[in-house]
């Protein structure tokens, strides 16, 4: 056996940290509405004043 050799719970406890750990995964679409749903409500906002 390795010096570090994990058993099953301490490998789940890795992969739960890890996945903790990664960024969130970058959606574009999602960004695009968000960015176009900002526009839209700032266009109103000018069109209200």
């Amino acid at each position: 056996m390795g010096k570090y050799q994990l058993d099953t719970k301490g490998k789940a406890a890795v992969a739960k940290y890890h996945e903790k750990q990664k960024p969130a995964k970058f959606d574009k679409k999602q960004q695009l509405e968000k960015i176009r749903a900002e526009y839209l409500k700032k266009k109103l906002e000018q069109t209200d004043n």
